[in-house]
């Protein structure tokens, strides 16, 4: 008997990775955006080592004290250190940033591959559950869902990711829709691959780039959020530093220590900024129809 040749599928060229990072550097606002984060997070990590006061002791001879060479960016309420506050705070921010998204990056994901696959009544279902859950407002729901689950923020971190979670889901199933009616996945299917075979290795990391560039800009959101929630009493708690905690501090001193909100407010904006730069770039980047 004659052998039946084995026959190879194989995906359309993509950008390469370093192709991607060339242009991601040379676009200044990529890389400012990269350096924002990377300054927060070394500042984060490093935490612990810094020569840094106590972010949680008090000082009743040092309450709402000017940004001076001992505190350099001032005291708070009770005398506590405002910038040792804000560096452990960026680990609170940061990390409910990172873990909110690959919560939703987690749950979201797999659902749009699938209802994007298979279609039929797969993709009715959780199409309506989805588009049921876009009809709120995410803040909304995040809110809704820290205040069930109770305050801290780890649950904060699990609420802001649910609520991010149909972002994703929409996402993946409209670029599954687009990729499996591509010639190398018919060529997969023809030679008999399994279902999961084919969105594991043809689908998948043809999805994963706008994945990628939506997670990076939903960081930014997420740390939105977490501040939001930090800011009403839903997210870190006392005395544990937050940048949202720290505003919802300094509400109540405007006129007499506008440094108490000056710097969380500060902070947010820059990694805020930070992300949505990087994103933008990550976005050009891995734009395959760009030369």
């Amino acid at each position: 008997m004659t052998a039946i040749p084995q026959t190879s599928v194989a995906a359309p060229a993509k950008r390469t990775p370093n192709r991607a990072w060339r242009k991601l550097k040379a676009n200044k606002g990529a890389l400012l955006g990269l350096a924002i984060i990377l300054f927060f997070a070394a500042l984060a990590i490093l935490a612990p080592v810094l020569p840094l006061a106590d972010p949680v002791a008090t000082s009743w001879s040092a309450i709402r004290k000017a940004p001076s060479a001992a505190h350099w960016l001032g005291t708070d309420d009770i005398g506590r250190d405002i910038l040792s506050r804000m560096i452990w705070g960026a680990r609170a921010s940061l990390m409910a940033g990172i873990f909110s998204v690959a919560i939703a990056v987690a749950i979201g994901v797999p659902f749009g591959l699938i209802s994007g696959y298979y279609g039929g009544w797969i993709d009715q279902i959780v199409s309506r559950i989805t588009e049921a859950f876009l009809a709120m407002p995410f803040l909304i729901t995040a809110i809704a869902l820290a205040a069930f689950l109770g305050p801290s923020l780890t649950n904060a971190m699990i609420a802001i990711g649910l609520s991010a979670t149909p972002v994703f889901v929409r996402l993946t199933r409209g670029q599954v829709l687009a990729v499996k009616t591509e010639e190398y996945v018919e060529g997969a299917r023809s030679i008999g691959l399994h279902h999961f075979s084919i969105i594991i290795r043809y689908i998948l990391p043809n999805v994963f780039a706008p994945i990628l560039v939506q997670g990076t800009l939903t960081i930014a959101t997420a740390i939105i959020a977490e501040a939001s929630l930090s800011f009403l009493g839903l997210g870190q708690q006392p005395p544990a530093p937050s940048w949202g905690s720290m505003l919802n501090v300094a509400k109540n001193y405007l006129e007499q220590a506008p440094w108490m909100a000056m710097w969380p407010g500060a902070a947010i904006f820059l990694v805020v900024i930070g992300f949505n730069l990087l994103g933008d770039g990550l976005r050009d980047a891995l734009d395959p129809r760009e030369a």
